[in-house]
């Protein structure tokens, strides 16, 4: 099936299996790294990118249903003043150890505050319930996100 889509702002058109696996077209196919395998099952959130402005396992998308999307990884949104607010925050709270989770959170914080501003604790650990992260605890994150809200602030 030939397909064509927005990949970090460029129109694609590739030749693919509709059952293919965005995570695998996305890796194996144009090199971005930052989208991670974890659990393969859409539990874990380290393959987590943005499709039209929302957060999304690529593990569980299929490729045949990404014709006309915009997708957004990692690799584009770090250029972004919105990218420079959460990695300021994440770092100013220790919220980073190992990196694994990382891009899949930040892919993830940018959806949530991209819908909602001005997020509750309780919002922002729903909005990250998706992600799993092995190493910080997730107090270092929450308060990394509202230390990004607030370098952020007027950028959602």
């Amino acid at each position: 099936m030939k397909i064509e889509f927005y990949l970090n702002n460029d129109l694609q058109d590739i030749e693919v299996d509709p059952a293919y696996r965005l995570l695998d077209l996305l890796r194996d196919d144009f090199g971005l790294t930052s989208v991670k395998e974890g659990c393969g099952e859409g539990e874990c959130g380290a393959c987590v990118v943005l499709m039209n402005g929302r957060a999304v396992n690529t593990c569980m998308v299929p490729a045949g249903s990404i014709v006309g999307k915009h997708i957004i990884t990692l690799e584009e949104f770090k250029n972004t003043d919105r990218f420079k607010a959460i990695e300021k925050g994440f770092m100013e709270a220790g919220s980073v150890q190992c990196g694994f989770c990382t891009p899949g959170i930040v892919i993830s914080t940018e959806s949530l505050l991209n819908e909602n501003p001005n997020p509750t604790d309780d919002e922002i650990k729903e909005g990250l319930s998706g992600n799993l992260c092995r190493c910080t605890g997730y107090n270092m994150i929450i308060k990394g996100i509202r230390l990004a809200m607030k370098k952020g602030e007027g950028l959602w």
